[in-house]
C-alpha cells in the first residue's frame, strides 16, 4: 500500500514533504503534481527505482527520462548549456517545458538516452514540486504519470487511487492539476526544434 499524503497545493506541509524525501532516499517511486499533469519520480542514484518507472510506463531501454531540477544552476551540473541555450532556458523556466540537452559526465549513463547521450531537463512551476525538490536537495528522475492503457495522463490521483496504491510507494495528492503534458524542445543541434506541443506556448520560441 502506498503512503497517501493529501498535500496543500499552494502551501505544502513541510512534515509531509520531509517524509516523502525519506521514502525517496530509501528507493521509493513517487507520484506528484507538476504544472502540467502528475508525474512519476524517483531518486537520481536509484537504479532499481528507475527500472520500476520503466515497468509502470512500459518503456523500452531507449526511452529518455526527464531530470526535474530546482533551478538553472542545477541543470548545468547534468547538461551542457551554451549561452544561447541558457538565454532560452532563463526565459522559459520555471514552466511547463522539457528541454532536450546533451548530458554531462555527471549524469549516470543509465539515465541518459542510450544512443544520443541526451537528457530531458525540466524546472516546474508548481509549489508542491518545487518544495519537494528543495526538501530532497537534488533532482528527480521523472516521467509523465500515464498508465499504458490510458489515453490521457493522470490529472487527479483520486481517479486512480486503487491502481496507484498498487504501483507506487508514495502519492502526493495535491488535487487536480490538469491533463496537458509539457512542451518538449530539442536544443541539441544548434537550433530550436519542437518535439511535442504541450502546455507551454511556443509563440516566439522558434525565432530564438
Amino acid at each position: 500500500m502506498a503512503h497517501w499524503f493529501d498535500i496543500h497545493p499552494v502551501n505544502p506541509q513541510a512534515r509531509l514533504l520531509a517524509q516523502a524525501a525519506v521514502h525517496l532516499r530509501q528507493g521509493a517511486v513517487i507520484a506528484y503534481p507538476t504544472d502540467s499533469c502528475y508525474a512519476l519520480g524517483c531518486h537520481l542514484d536509484d537504479k532499481a527505482a528507475a527500472e520500476r518507472l520503466r515497468k509502470i510506463r512500459k518503456f523500452d531501454k531507449e526511452h529518455q527520462f526527464t531530470l526535474v531540477c530546482r533551478d538553472l544552476s542545477e541543470i548545468a551540473t547534468y547538461a551542457r548549456v551554451d549561452n544561447w541555450q541558457f538565454r532560452l532556458l532563463r526565459q522559459l523556466t520555471p514552466g511547463p517545458y522539457t528541454f532536450v540537452l546533451e548530458a554531462t559526465k555527471e549524469l549516470p549513463r543509465r539515465v541518459a538516452h542510450e544512443k544520443r547521450k541526451t537528457i530531458g531537463i525540466r524546472v516546474p512551476q508548481n509549489a508542491v514540486a518545487q518544495a519537494l525538490l528543495d526538501t530532497l536537495g537534488e533532482p528527480l528522475i521523472s516521467c509523465t504519470l500515464q498508465f499504458p492503457d490510458e489515453s490521457l495522463p493522470v490529472s487527479d490521483p483520486a481517479d486512480f487511487e486503487e491502481r496507484l496504491e498498487r504501483e507506487v510507494d508514495v502519492v502526493l495528492n495535491g488535487g487536480n492539476c490538469g491533463l496537458e503534458p509539457t512542451t518538449v524542445i530539442d536544443l541539441t543541434d544548434g537550433r530550436v526544434k519542437i518535439l511535442r506541443q504541450g502546455k507551454g506556448p511556443v509563440h516566439g520560441i522558434l525565432s530564438e
